[in-house]
């Protein structure tokens, strides 16, 4: 006869972790202050523009008329859905392309039987995420410039030179390229961890039973770190809407708006640039941009529960 376990409530949970609660009270007084307190600037997406440059904050928000102009906006302005697809193009193109990645890398990286050797390898892939985007983009902008080694082995084959960073059509791809070449290395460490964590005796009887060793990767490594996979993905689909705002900033210019201009930049330029100082628009652009990410990762994290039967919570 089967015994059904009780579960556990909240309270029960909090008492079997209360030695850990000390750790944890610094994190969540932190996102209150930086995350949540900030939210309630949401306001400013229902109030027609308010002018912060002649009133304080709340007289500001006081004089300010109540409106849903900011959102009707939205979903008729042309150049909004051009940014949208733009930010849904890059995104999509970097789950597709460098998702997969990582989980290749810390593969090899566990693979390999010098333990020096491994070591170097991590601190060279490692490195590139500890440098900022304009030295990055700088780097490459000398690599892919007119008179950059690219441009001189294409001239050398016979070709023409091209500004490839100017190029709107090229601009996406460098995008993934910069992208990937920055954080792949960066990203794999909870790979390495996970395939780290695998009970070596499975792949003893592996090795027991003759299996190769692409066939011990394909039927241990990868199914054993699944679950890190799968959560590491819904985080990744959370972030559809984000294609990177500091790395494409750092990359847009006016050749390339119309292919590289995403939610991140166009947001920061309606509030910041522009002279426009655009506040309610802004606003509205990222309410709608937050309310989108979490339906996705909510979306993501439901069907991942259903059909995997792991997730984030």
């Amino acid at each position: 006869m089967s015994v059904k376990t009780k579960k556990m409530t909240l309270i029960d949970r909090v008492k079997k972790h209360k030695h850990l609660i000390p750790f944890v009270i610094p994190a969540i007084i932190f996102a209150f202050i930086f995350c949540y307190v900030p939210m309630a600037g949401i306001v400013i997406a229902f109030k027609e523009n308010p002018n912060f440059v002649r009133y304080g904050v709340f007289e500001a928000l006081s004089k300010a008329d109540w409106t849903m102009d900011n959102f009707e906006r939205i979903f008729s302005d042309p150049e909004i859905f051009n940014v949208v697809k733009n930010t849904l193009i890059i995104s999509v193109m970097k789950i597709v392309i460098l998702f997969p990645l990582p989980v290749v890398l810390a593969v090899m990286i566990t693979e390999l039987r010098s333990r020096n050797f491994s070591k170097l390898v991590q601190g060279l892939v490692f490195l590139p995420h500890f440098f900022s985007w304009v030295v990055i983009v700088g780097i490459f902008n000398s690599i892919f410039g007119l008179y950059g080694p690219v441009n001189n082995i294409v001239e050398a084959l016979g070709g023409n030179a091209t500004h490839f960073m100017g190029e709107p059509g090229w601009f996406r791809w460098l995008v993934v390229i910069l992208s990937g070449w920055k954080e792949i290395g960066y990203s794999s460490i909870v790979y390495i961890a996970a395939i780290m964590s695998i009970d070596p005796s499975l792949y003893e009887a592996a090795k027991i039973d003759g299996a190769s060793k692409l066939k011990q990767i394909w039927n241990i490594t990868i199914p054993s770190i699944m679950p890190t996979i799968i959560v590491m993905l819904i985080i990744r689909i959370g972030y559809l809407m984000d294609a990177g705002f500091e790395q494409v900033y750092a990359m847009l210019n006016p050749n390339t708006q119309a292919t590289g201009e995403i939610i991140g930049t166009y947001v920061y330029k309606l509030g910041l640039g522009y002279a426009k100082n655009d506040y309610g628009l802004s606003t509205a652009v990222g309410l709608f941009n937050g309310v989108i990410s979490m339906a996705l990762i909510l979306t993501a994290n439901y069907i991942s529960k259903k059909k995997t039967g792991s997730g984030v919570w």
